[in-house]
């Protein structure tokens, strides 16, 4: 009974509600035509008038007259859960047809969403942010009072996300990263703290934003894992840029007092790069070259050379006592190097520091002692060779390469081989570069040896050129008839082909066109790794008219050939001739 009491009122309060309303828009109709009727009776002259007024101040009049007319809506009392449904129901309805209208006032989404927080409601309130997201993702009200609402309501997990979500979108403003830094650092999860400044210093942000992360550091004033060089670098990044040397030098000691437990080198690389920092800073901003000194020293003492060592840190201290022309303690670093732990970089590096000394003789003994180290080398053999070339000493040159090729093992022959060569034919020893050619042709009888070789008499300048060129094609052909490698003796034929295009005649054209293969299509058998039959699969093979010539089977195969294709004409002469058949 109580209920269709109280359902009855509200439907008296409604209706009258709703009476009201009407009356006033009518009375309103009617107080504008009434106006509009007495302007025109009254107005004579159509002039424009001084003061203009603009549609934007009528409306701006009537909406103001309308909000004066308007009584405030009657206050409600929810007395029962379906009342609550019901007023529930009629609110996101307009909040829904708000949104409908114009969907990119983001006020509208932010009120519908704290609206429904009001009411415990977080699901739907992360639902309508996430809707109004999807509508302006740029906004940066929208991304604060989403992120804000999860926090209110101790939904860490959620909040993190969005502040990721924030800060990976919209990198560039600096209110997101304070605020994510600023709830880590509350939560007490130092390490992501720290893991979100360096995320954020990464794009290089204004100078306040590397303040607030030296402040956040000196706050906790150690790094959580001590051997977690990245970390340190960061830090002492920060400390370098705002406080006195006295106190860089104590955090880079702090730092290089963690040496790596484990002796491999993969665990030293970044461990290293401190002391590196270490030595720079005190060179370059202190200007001290005697803690520098002491610096490179200190870290030489702490490598255990016998296991490993870095050529970079060796090299580096050399270059400093260039820099302080004290060339003595320079040669002596490398020389120690060299004899502790020789390496690749060391002797390349010391090399090149006694080449732009101008110091030849040291590069001499200097590559003696590579070479004793690394015979193998040819790169070393040819740099070797050119210093002497270019020094004007053509027969130690010469030697050199002689013993370069004579070694029984090399890391790049063709290489070197292609150096002796090239030097040969810059000095015009053209006798010397045929005796190479032809050895080098009793160890490999590479195409590319023949076709270098035939091109090389080419190009000399000589009556005979031509004919040696050819000559020489000819050889390679004989010598290549044994060659399982079908292509490459397809490869020579071509280049013979191409010479004697150009510069043969109509004869030696038509010799060389008879040489070249016939491209048969065969099949084989594929096996498969565990010896069962995969199949069969097509290739092309090439058939040498040289090699048929020998091998009856291949006669065999091409009388067949033959014959089959003079059956062919004959059926196709007594098609012609007999078209009823």
């Amino acid at each position: 009974m109580f209920s269709e009491l109280a359902l009855a009122c509200k439907l008296r309060e409604a209706v009258v509600f709703h009476c009201k309303h009407l009356f006033y828009s009518i009375y309103r109709c009617i107080l504008y035509i009434c106006i509009y009727f007495v302007l025109r009776v009254q107005v004579k002259n159509k002039a424009p008038a001084e003061v203009q007024i603009t549609a934007e101040q009528l409306l701006r009049e009537a909406k103001e007259r309308e909000l004066e007319l308007l009584p405030p809506p009657p206050k409600q009392k929810i007395t029962d859960a379906e009342e609550l449904n019901d007023y529930k129901l009629k609110k996101r309805k307009g909040f829904e047809d708000n949104i409908r209208k114009n969907r990119t006032v983001i006020s509208n989404w932010i009120k519908y969403a704290q609206w429904e927080e009001s009411l415990k409601e977080v699901q739907r309130a992360r639902s309508i942010y996430e809707r109004a997201l999807d509508v302006d993702h740029r906004n940066i009200t929208l991304w604060l009072k989403y992120a804000e609402m999860e926090m209110k309501n101790r939904q860490v997990n959620h909040a993190r996300n969005i502040w990721d979500r924030a800060i990976t979108i919209l990198p560039r403003v600096n209110q997101f990263w304070y605020k994510y830094t600023y709830m880590e650092e509350m939560l007490g999860n130092i390490a992501g703290c720290r893991q979100v400044f360096e995320r954020w210093m990464e794009w290089e942000p204004e100078e306040q934003a590397w303040h607030s992360y030296i402040n956040f550091e000196l706050r906790y004033k150690e790094v959580d894992n001590p051997h977690n060089y990245d970390a340190w670098f960061d830090y002492l990044r920060l400390v370098e840029s705002d406080t006195d040397a006295d106190t860089v030098r104590e955090v880079y000691e702090r730092a290089i007092a963690n040496i790596p437990p484990i002796q491999e080198k993969r665990h030293w690389r970044r461990y290293i790069y401190l002391w590196i920092n270490y030595a720079l800073y005190e060179e370059l901003e202190v200007k001290d070259p005697e803690r520098t000194r002491q610096v490179y020293q200190a870290c030489l003492e702490l490598i255990p050379h016998k296991k490993f060592t870095f050529a970079k840190i060796w090299l580096l201290y050399g270059q400093f006592e260039i820099r302080q022309k004290n060339l003595q303690n320079a040669r002596r670093g490398l020389g120690t190097a060299i004899g502790k732990c020789p390496k690749n970089k060391l002797f390349k590096g010391y090399i090149e520091l006694e080449l732009q000394l101008r110091e030849f003789d040291r590069c001499r003994k200097l590559y003696e002692k590579y070479l004793e180290f690394s015979p193998e080398n040819c790169t070393t053999w040819i740099k070797f060779a050119e210093l002497e070339a270019i020094l004007g000493d053509t027969d130690r040159a010469r030697a050199i390469f002689e013993l370069a090729i004579g070694q029984p093992r090399l890391d790049m022959p063709e290489v070197l081989w292609k150096s002796y060569i090239d030097f040969e034919i810059e000095q015009e020893e053209y006798d010397n570069t045929r005796g190479l050619y032809k050895r080098l042709l009793q160890r490999t009888q590479h195409v590319k040896v023949w076709i270098s070789y035939g091109q090389f008499e080419l190009s000399i300048d000589s009556d005979d050129r031509i004919q040696r060129c050819r000559q020489i094609y000819e050889e390679a052909n004989k010598s290549m008839q044994s060659c399982e490698e079908k292509e490459e003796r397809l490869m020579l034929l071509e280049s013979w082909r191409d010479f004697e295009d150009e510069f043969g005649s109509f004869a030696n054209k038509e010799r060389v066109r008879k040489l070249l293969p016939e491209k048969v299509k065969k099949r084989r058998k594929i096996t498969a790794e565990d010896g069962s039959d995969a199949g069969w699969e097509e290739y092309y093979d090439y058939i040498f008219p040289e090699d048929a010539a020998n091998q009856p089977n291949l006669k065999l195969l091409a009388m067949a050939k033959m014959w089959k294709k003079q059956q062919q004409d004959e059926d196709e002469e007594d098609r012609e001739h007999h078209p009823s058949r």
